[in-house]
């Protein structure tokens, strides 16, 4: 049975590996998303190896197996069910949501996740905007792409915000940066990293690319 810890590493590698389109996971990278030391995160991953949850390439990453990529499927359904939950029902703001989903997953039953998820409607995306795996462990695969991404003049509806950092969502959320928002590009500026969205109803907001590399989105209409 695995551990809450081995829970985490094998929900997180995941995200890595669908966010970035990935085979194999740099350590280093695991070990910033879990705020560990890479010395301690690669220590994790030759113990998850030896107990068939990932493959480790030295100097290289991780990819996950068979039997990693089914527990972290179920443990990202828990975590995107929950996070929903959280929003939808208890009304908590979406950037708190992130740290009370990530105690409770570990404690809930699959019976009463199942109930949870009926209760809810089986919603198909979190307040994120990411998509929530099924009970058979499909998810599915948005053709999203940041916003830094895009060119000047482009219509694009925000799908889903990357960084769940509370302060990070805290802007989003007021700058009206949500999934289902439509901007249209009106200036974008290589050599200054920056980047300018219009409302339909006129309104103006200036990023920087490091945000706009966290905020994915399609092309539309705008």
């Amino acid at each position: 049975m695995a551990t809450s810890t081995v829970e985490n590493y094998l929900k997180e590698i995941l995200v890595i590996t669908l966010e970035e389109d990935v085979a194999k996971v740099p350590m280093g990278q695991v070990a910033k998303v879990l705020g560990v030391t890479p010395g301690t995160a690669t220590s994790m991953a030759k113990s998850m190896e030896r107990d068939g949850w990932i493959r480790y390439f030295p100097r290289v990453g991780v990819s996950l197996t068979k039997k990693g990529r089914k527990l972290a499927l179920s443990m990202l359904r828990r975590h995107r069910l929950l996070e929903t939950f959280l929003v939808e029902t208890l009304g908590l703001d979406w950037s708190e949501i992130h740290v009370e989903a990530e105690e409770l997953e570990h404690a809930i039953s699959e019976k009463v996740l199942e109930k949870l998820d009926e209760f809810l409607g089986r919603p198909r995306f979190d307040p994120h905007g990411d998509p929530i795996p099924s009970k058979g462990g499909v998810i599915q695969q948005l053709a999203s792409k940041p916003l830094s991404e895009f060119k000047k003049g482009a219509g694009v509806r925000i799908e889903s915000i990357v960084d769940q950092d509370k302060e990070f969502l805290h802007f989003a959320r007021k700058s009206a940066l949500v999934p289902g928002q439509i901007f249209k590009i009106t200036d974008k500026e290589d050599c200054a990293d920056a980047i300018t969205l219009k409302t339909p109803k006129g309104k103006i907001l200036n990023l920087g690319y490091r945000s706009a590399e966290k905020i994915l989105a399609l092309p539309c209409e705008a």
